[in-house]
């Protein structure tokens, strides 16, 4: 296939496809003219998303989780059951990751694709789409990532090095608090002008930025909002009758939520490496952007720690509206356009150990200049 011929230069601050943990300067950092333009022109015929993959990847999906979650509850056998609950958590955090498309999808070119996904996967599983539409589209704002303004942002590699073990800790609670937040506050904050607020602003984001608060919805996503939260209210309370009358079995209720924390866990071990959070909190380049993000295209493993595209994440903040299903084909073509000296190489790494090793040795690096 032929290639685009493009002058990139080197970007200042940045090895090409380093490994190392030396921190980007991303401060002051110049757009790279040419890769944006590469990426535009490269990719005009990979926009549209193929409806056949998308369905048939998510049921496909939805169906082996739903499978194994019933096997590992069902199952006498101990090996079994922890086997099927693996593959349930595996297949599941894939289906579930298909909210992060739906976020960016113009829901015309995939019809009825965001309700079969919330009625079918959202919904049981407490994580209806509301709790990420309008929360992810901020943190891609040009003006926003990586500001105090971004939902999706903390600079965890400047921060305390016990600052990764709590972001883990809290994910493995987030079943008790997806219960609390649709079984209990929820139903509350109809009865309370004050609280619905607070739930509304503070409780209904899958964000990592504590500080955030998102306004009311309005207009169609309010109405979107509406029965999506009715639906997981009624699963919550549902999950909450039956497990304390004894009609849901206590080990049928543990397993459904340690599956759904299984979940959170992956997903939240996966965010711990979606960029490197090097930024102080100013506003940078697009650029600057993609080099505080990850790639990590080799490999078997990303498939499945980062599924439905997401092992292409900075590729993804360069293309936002890119379908999942093209980012493969996008990486091959700029590859060959560009020089392995240029900006868009040096977002690429090899492993999720070396990132995690990366991001601890950051946090470390914090503690002994604070110390000195």
């Amino acid at each position: 296939m032929n290639t685009l011929a493009l002058d990139a230069a080197p970007i200042d601050g940045v090895a090409a496809g380093t490994t190392t943990g030396a921190k980007i300067r991303l401060s002051g950092m110049a757009d790279d003219r040419a890769m944006l333009r590469a990426a535009a022109e490269l990719t005009r015929d990979l926009q549209t998303p193929n409806p056949r993959i998308y369905w048939t990847d998510f049921l496909a999906s939805a169906t082996i989780g739903y499978a194994a979650l019933a096997g590992a509850i069902l199952s006498p056998n101990v090996t079994l059951a922890i086997a099927s609950g693996v593959v349930a958590v595996l297949t599941l955090y894939r289906a579930s990751l298909f909210i992060h498309e739906i976020t960016h999808l113009k829901h015309s070119l995939l019809p009825g694709f965001r309700v079969g996904w919330n009625v079918l996967l959202g919904i049981p599983m407490m994580l209806p789409s509301f709790m990420y539409e309008g929360i992810h589209a901020l943190h891609h704002s040009r003006t926003r990532y990586g500001t105090a303004e971004d939902p999706e942002y903390l600079p965890l590699a400047l921060m305390k090095p016990w600052t990764l073990p709590l972001f883990l800790l809290v994910s493995l609670l987030m079943p008790v608090g997806l219960l609390l937040r649709f079984g209990v506050l929820g139903p509350l904050s109809m009865l309370s002008g004050r609280l619905r607020r607070i739930v509304v602003g503070r409780y209904s984001g899958l964000q990592i930025n504590p500080a955030f608060e998102r306004r009311a919805p309005e207009g169609a996503f309010a109405r979107q909002w509406r029965w999506q939260e009715i639906g997981a209210s009624v699963v919550a309370i549902t999950l909450i009758v039956t497990a304390a009358t004894g009609v849901l079995p206590l080990r049928a209720f543990l397993i459904y939520l340690a599956v759904i924390s299984g979940v959170a866990v992956l997903n939240q071990v996966r965010t711990l490496v979606a960029h490197l959070w090097e930024n102080e909190g100013e506003p940078l380049t697009v650029t600057a952007q993609y080099l505080d993000s990850v790639n990590v295209p080799a490999g078997f493993l990303p498939y499945l720690w980062a599924p439905v595209g997401l092992r292409f994440h900075a590729l993804h903040h360069l293309l936002p509206s890119l379908p999942y299903h093209s980012l493969t084909e996008a990486h091959r073509r700029l590859s060959a356009a560009l020089e392995p000296d240029t900006a868009y190489h040096g977002a690429h790494y090899p492993t999720l150990r070396g990132l995690v090793g990366r991001l601890v040795e950051s946090t470390m690096r914090q503690r002994s200049a604070r110390g000195a």
